[in-house]
């Protein structure tokens, strides 16, 4: 199977470099990762109302929202973390034990076509179940025996980048399958990952170049807002960029849409003074909060890295609503 590092080139710039996957034990040492290891770090909890007095002074201190502030609600896949590579692994495992007869004639050269291709793909990807319905896709493209979809015959890689949304409820149907099968199955593939080989998890995983600066350095309220398992984006934070997370302050699968997390933030009596700030990597996300009248008060954020496509970047320009925002901006912003 392929392996895919990411090498430090410039501060604002990843490259890949594909090559045989290295053993579990060999995962361990990254030395070109794009950023190293981070002192430990938690987040300070917002100051109370009326809070400690400073001493020798009268009056309590102001909290952070009577003074003003910014509050930023931030996605995780695709602005913090390049998870691409261990999603499209995570993805492979799980589908062979999901569908065992459909992989029983894919070698080690397939695999590693799977996986190059899912770095294409991954900006349809919304929800991880997902990459498990696009890896059998591309065996079913591949070999005709296994086919069991209608769509999969001659079926580009551009097509399904175009035509997502159209062709994964025909998938779900063709296969016969249900949506919370396949997150538990994703969730418990990752852990049993985690268990035996938590340095190859780790290894397969990269933040993007000073993210992680930018978040323990932010002096501002921040969420994580995505749609992966709290659990994975908080052990991420924690093992490679040696932040601990507050749980609370973290809104993962399971919580609610986004549109739905912003709306409960924003009605947060702690914030009611505070700037808001959606920072997201994919368009259509964005796009369902400006359908949102009650989000208006949201300045909203395209990062150009992650997973979006030149052409989406090139519509987000158009939009009133959305600011493109690249990493030197992102950590000035988080400050």
């Amino acid at each position: 199977m392929a392996a895919v590092r990411f090498l430090g080139t410039a501060p604002d710039r990843l490259e890949r470099v594909v090559g045989p996957i290295p053993a579990a034990g060999s995962l361990r040492g990254r030395p070109n990762l794009p950023i190293g290891r981070v002192r430990p770090y938690s987040i300070r909890s917002i100051p109370s109302p009326g809070g400690a007095e400073r001493r020798g002074a009268r009056a309590a201190r102001p909290s952070r929202a009577a003074m003003g502030g910014d509050l930023f609600a931030l996605d995780f896949d695709g602005v913090f973390c390049d998870s691409c590579g261990e999603s499209s692994l995570s993805a492979v495992k799980a589908a062979k034990v999901r569908w065992p007869s459909v992989f029983e004639q894919v070698d080690s050269a397939m695999e590693e076509w799977i996986v190059e291709q899912m770095y294409t793909l991954r900006p349809v990807v919304e929800t991880g179940y997902e990459n498990l319905l696009l890896v059998r896709l591309l065996v079913e493209i591949q070999i005709p025996s296994v086919r069991k979809s209608s769509v999969a015959d001659g079926l580009s890689i551009q097509e399904i980048l175009e035509n997502w949304l159209k062709l994964k409820p025909i998938l779900m149907d063709e296969w016969q399958e249900d949506r919370e099968s396949l997150v538990d199955l994703f969730g418990r593939v990752r852990d049993d990952w985690i268990k035996n080989d938590l340095s190859g998890w780790i290894g397969a995983n990269r933040f993007y170049h000073g993210t992680a600066d930018a978040l323990k350095l932010s002096s501002s309220d921040t969420y994580i807002v995505t749609t992966k398992q709290s659990r994975f984006a908080e052990a991420l934070l924690k093992e490679l960029a040696g932040i601990d997370f507050p749980s609370e302050r973290t809104y993962g699968l399971g919580t609610g849409p986004k549109v739905k997390v912003l709306q409960q933030l924003q009605q947060m009596p702690q914030h009611q003074s505070l700037t808001l700030h959606f920072i997201e990597d994919r368009l259509a996300t964005l796009k369902n909060v400006i359908k949102e009248p009650a989000l208006d008060k949201w300045n909203l954020y395209l990062v150009t890295w992650g997973y979006n496509t030149q052409k989406e970047r090139e519509e987000a320009q158009g939009i009133s609503r959305i600011q493109l925002v690249d990493l030197p901006d992102f950590s000035k912003k988080l400050k």
